[in-house]
Formats: structure tokens, C-alpha cells, sequence
């Protein structure tokens, strides 16, 4: 009873504004970043309304639609300090509306004259698209270092690792052996493509909103065209061809791009997951003294950066499903679509954002195994050089007969639980067709990495080149 009434109080003493867990005190640096926070905090969007409801009064100042004095009063009172936000929560509560009660609240700050010229012409959805465009932008402008840093530490990590022999796996089963810096130069090339799709992505989303209730400029007179190109000037952002109410594309590319970034970034921090399991033991993600893997199993060292970087990869993808049913919405205007938008934009960028941010981390104190990479890639050798033993044959009795032969060979060392070298002495096939010194050279996993180093030093070569680093290899 009294640990009830003690769990009342302070519950009671609660404003219970943290729901989210993107929110949480606790753990929310593990699903956003106080970056992507500050660009979607909650206060923090009513005075960029304000901001835009300034541009726009000013806009219309400058072209005679309202008068100077007022626009400039309109402008000066457009600060959040000067608002009682517990004001603007209770008239939208009784108004059931998402911007009027900032208006009702705003009009009152601005004066009996000045505040009767606020949001002249505009619609609500002009001020709320043109402000998730500023915050597009911003998350644009954390998001392109970010993939910048990821691509040159990815990079650097290729280069240095271009020769390092390791098991190439395919359909989790030993493959080929491949340089470790091949595999990281896909990382690198992928996160190139991205980088060109933020900047793609910059170019179409970007752009204000101010068309009025149907998209007609109507309120505004013959004006509408001169004052979007004004008003869109102030705020740093692109002139949008026609009204884009109904026309969800920019923000669904956004989400969808985002998207593709962090299920990328969950693709590496999956393969640095696996690889760091001790019966791979080729990778590691950094450990200092003082994190603790298990509350109940004091030798653990989990890989936890990367566990949460797929967490993330998870959640963006349903953030583009979500998306892609915005793009479907009714004749001029459809809230049915836009609403979807402030719940799968901002998480989508938490996500992304905090993503990049613990893969840096992961990837910056990534420990490379080399020792245990070539090992795993030679106790493999009787599996992963039979394409070469194939070929060295194949000059011989031709490739199918080649590839025959070997299945054959392989097969039933595999069966019997013997070497293929001790079973090849036995096979007719090969039979005085190498030295022991050739079939040394044959199952030498080092000997077989192909263009590795070729294709790694072309892929590292690109990123210094998209980032303006032109140094030697």
C-alpha cells in the first residue's frame, strides 16, 4: 500500500511529456541524437512557424499587400518569449485545429492593428509544409558530414585492408577468398551513391509552400507568383513551380531516401555483428573499462553499436511504408496524407541521424582481426579454392569435366571427413597431374583474391575524389 501511494506521487509529480522513445531521458541517444531532437523539438517548431509567419508578412510589406508598419510589427512580435504557450495548447484543444491556436495566440502578442495582417492570403498547410522543409533541410545539413565521415573512415579502412586475406562467404557458407578491403569498398561505393541521392534529394525537397486554400494564389491577387519568390528567398529555399498540397512526393522521397541510408548502415553494422562472433572472431567493435554486456554474465563484450544500428535499419523501413501511403490523398488537400508525414518525418530522421552517429563510433573503433581472418580463410581451403583447383584442372580435360571432377572430389571428402588433398591422390582424375608444390600454390588462399586489390584501390580512389581528398594510396 505504501509503495503505491510513494509510486502516486511521483507519477503525480510527472508532466508526462516524454512518450516517445526518441524522448526518453534514458535511452534516447540510442534511437535519435540531440541534433535531431533540437530540429524536431516539439516548442522549438512553433517559433519556426513564427519565423515563417515573419517572412511572409514582411514578403507582403515590401509588395504593398499589407501595410509596411504592420508587416515590421508582425515581424518584431514574432518571438517565441512573447507567446503563453499553455495559451496556445488550450486554443488548439477548443478550436480542434494545428495552427490556429498559434494564431489566435500570436494575433494578440502582435497588437489590435498589426496582429488583424497575420497569415494574409495563406493557408495552414502553406506555413506547416513550408516549416518540414526547413526541417528537411536541417536534417540535410547534419546528415551529408555525417555520410562524408562514414565514407572516409570506410574508405581509409578499404585501403589498409585491400591485401588482408579473409573467407568470402556466400549464402552464410564459405565462398572465395577475398581481400577484407574489398568487402569494406562495397561499403564505401554504396554510401557514394547515397551521398549523391542526399544531394539529388536537397535539389527537390527543399522548396516552400505558398498557394493559398485550393493552391490558387487567390488571396493574394495578381501578386501570388512575385510574393512565393520572396517569401521563399528569406527562408533560404527553393521556388516550387505550382502548389504542391496534394503532390507528397518531396517529403515521401526524403523519408524513402533515409530509409535506403540506414538500411545500408544495418547491412554493415549486421556483417560487423557476425563477423565479431567468436566463432568468426575477425572483427571487434572497441571496449573500454566500465561497459557491461549482461547484467548477469560478467564476461559478455556485446556488440551493441551495431546491434542498434540494425534496430534502427528496422524501424526506417516501416517509416517508408508509412510514407508511401501519403502519396495517395484526396482533390486539393487531404489531411489523411499530411498527417502521416509528422510522424514518419521526424522518426525517419531520428532514426537515420542516430544511426550514423553509433555507426562512426562503431566504425572508428573497429578492431581488425587479420591474424584470424587469414586463419579461418585457410582452415577453408579445401572448400573455397576448388574453383581454383577446377580451372588448374580444366586446362587439362576441359572446365565442365573439370568441374565434374572436383564436385566429385569434394563431395566425398566432405562425406568421408577427409582432407581434399589426402582424397585428390586417390582420384583418377588428378592422378600426376600436379606437384605436391602446385597443389601447395592451388590451395594457397592468398594466391586467389583475383582483382581485390584492383577494384579496392578504384573504390577508395572515388570516395577521395567525391570528398576532395585526392592523396596517394
Amino acid at each position: 500500500m505504501t509503495t503505491h501511494a510513494h509510486a502516486a506521487v511521483t507519477v503525480d509529480s510527472c508532466r508526462h511529456e516524454r512518450g516517445h522513445i526518441t524522448d526518453s531521458r534514458f535511452y534516447g541517444n540510442r534511437y535519435a541524437t540531440p541534433e535531431s531532437r533540437r530540429i524536431f523539438c516539439d516548442v522549438c517548431r512553433n517559433q519556426r512557424w513564427l519565423d515563417i509567419e515573419a517572412a511572409l508578412a514582411l514578403a507582403q510589406g515590401e509588395l504593398g499587400l499589407i501595410p509596411k508598419d504592420m508587416a515590421e510589427q508582425i515581424a518584431a512580435s514574432a518571438k517565441l518569449e512573447y507567446l503563453d504557450l499553455d495559451a496556445v495548447q488550450q486554443e488548439i484543444e477548443n478550436s480542434g485545429h494545428s495552427l490556429v491556436g498559434i494564431l489566435r495566440v500570436f494575433e494578440a502578442v502582435c497588437g489590435p492593428e498589426a496582429g488583424q495582417y497575420i497569415h494574409y492570403g495563406a493557408t495552414t498547410q502553406d506555413i506547416q509544409d513550408t516549416g518540414q522543409s526547413l526541417e528537411i533541410r536541417d536534417v540535410l545539413d547534419v546528415l551529408e558530414p555525417q555520410l562524408a565521415e562514414l565514407i572516409q573512415c570506410l574508405s581509409d579502412l578499404a585501403g589498409e585492408h585491400a591485401e588482408t586475406v579473409m573467407l568470402g562467404r556466400t549464402h552464410a557458407q564459405p565462398a572465395l577468398p577475398i581481400g577484407f578491403g574489398l568487402k569494406a569498398a562495397g561499403w564505401t561505393d554504396e554510401l557514394l551513391r547515397h551521398r549523391e541521392r542526399v544531394a539529388e534529394l536537397r535539389k527537390r525537397t527543399v522548396v516552400a509552400q505558398l498557394f493559398g486554400g485550393a493552391g490558387t494564389m487567390a488571396g493574394f491577387g495578381e501578386l501570388g507568383p512575385e510574393l512565393l519568390e520572396r517569401f521563399a528567398n528569406r527562408l533560404g529555399l527553393k521556388v516550387p513551380t505550382t502548389v504542391w498540397h496534394s503532390t507528397r512526393d518531396r517529403p515521401v522521397e526524403f523519408v524513402t531516401v533515409l530509409a535506403l541510408i540506414t538500411g545500408t548502415l544495418g547491412r554493415i553494422a549486421d556483417e560487423i555483428r557476425t563477423l565479431s562472433r567468436p566463432e568468426f572472431g575477425e572483427v571487434s567493435e572497441a571496449w573500454r573499462p566500465g561497459k557491461v554486456g549482461s547484467s548477469t554474465m560478467p564476461h559478455k563484450r556485446n556488440p551493441e553499436r551495431a546491434e542498434q544500428v540494425v534496430v534502427m535499419a528496422r524501424l526506417a523501413s516501416g517509416q517508408a511504408t508509412a510514407a508511401l501511403a501519403a502519396l495517395i490523398g484526396d482533390h486539393e488537400r487531404d489531411s489523411r496524407a499530411l498527417r502521416i508525414e509528422w510522424a514518419c518525418v521526424p522518426d525517419i530522421a531520428h532514426y537515420c541521424l542516430a544511426a550514423c552517429e553509433m555507426m562512426l563510433e562503431s566504425v572508428t573503433g573497429l578492431v581488425v582481426h587479420t591474424d584470424r581472418m587469414r586463419a579461418n580463410a585457410e582452415a577453408a581451403a579445401d572448400k573455397i579454392m576448388s574453383e581454383r583447383l577446377m580451372l588448374a584442372l580444366g586446362k587439362h580435360i576441359g572446365k565442365q569435366r573439370a568441374h565434374e571432377a572436383v564436385y566429385d572430389l569434394t563431395q566425398r571428402a566432405q562425406q568421408e571427413g577427409r582432407p581434399v588433398r589426402t582424397v585428390i591422390q586417390e582420384h583418377p582424375q588428378f592422378r600426376g597431374r600436379f606437384t605436391l608444390a602446385e597443389l601447395a600454390d592451388i590451395f594457397d588462399p592468398a594466391g586467389y583474391l583475383g582483382s581485390s586489390a584492383v577494384l579496392t584501390a578504384r573504390t577508395v580512389a572515388e570516395a577521395r575524389k567525391a570528398l576532395g581528398t585526392l592523396d596517394s594510396l
